[in-house]
């Protein structure tokens, strides 16, 4: 075999391996107009009675639900609304729940591992339960120092925020400012980039490709000093 093909033929047979190793699971979904990204923040108030029943099966049976971004109906249901999605999101678990007023459950949760949509099924009282593909996380890949005006600009955000208590900071730790994907992930919830854009860097696979469209976005608005 020539030399120059026998790479190739390795990274498709290490790549094929890889994709059969990729779970699939079954979980509910929440369509939102928003994106959630691994490590994010997501802050919820439900009273709906099928995201009620939904939370509490995940807090019983320590499971995450799935969020996927909207694109044609409302996050509230109504009779004759429909709801359509992208077929892609990340596992959000819940991290602290308050129950302030009845029929009314504040949620925190926290984005985590990305999948891709294989199969949905609406349930009777509205709730979309899907099958799942996870995608493989973002490998650890150190800032290039071409790019570090982007983490010296996110940690001066982090930096202003030293009189707000920590339960309504926008970032929570733990802080990984040498991290292209946590990152460029902070900045895509951050700026107000259009959804289908925010929707498109969560799914990019490749962490400094991101940042790299990242930092170009913050320095169009005058954010790099650095």
């Amino acid at each position: 075999m020539p030399a120059i093909v026998l790479p190739i033929v390795l990274h498709a047979a290490r790549r094929i391996c890889h994709d059969a190793r990729m779970a699939t699971i079954s979980l509910p979904l929440f369509p939102l107009s928003t994106v959630l990204f691994p490590d994010g923040v997501l802050p919820l108030q439900i009273f709906e009675v099928r995201y009620l029943d939904m939370i509490s099966h995940c807090l019983t049976e320590d499971e995450p639900f799935g969020v996927v971004l909207l694109t044609q109906g409302q996050e509230v249901r109504h009779p004759e609304g429909i709801e359509r999605f992208v077929g892609a999101g990340t596992l959000a678990s819940v991290q602290d729940t308050t129950a302030s007023t009845p029929g009314l459950l504040q949620v925190v949760c926290r984005g985590g591992t990305r999948f891709n949509v294989l199969d949905t099924e609406r349930r009777a009282n509205g709730l979309w339960m899907a099958e799942a593909e996870l995608v493989e996380e973002d490998h650890a890949v150190r800032i290039p120092s071409d790019l570090k005006g982007a983490a010296d600009a996110l940690d001066r955000v982090l930096a202003s925020l030293h009189d707000v208590p920590q339960s309504r900071w926008p970032v929570q730790p733990p802080f990984r400012l040498d991290d292209c994907g946590w990152v460029a992930n902070r900045w895509c919830e951050l700026l107000p980039l259009p959804n289908g854009q925010k929707q498109n860097m969560l799914m990019l696979d490749n962490p400094m490709i991101r940042l790299e469209l990242l930092h170009d976005v913050l320095d169009e608005h005058g954010l790099i000093t650095s």
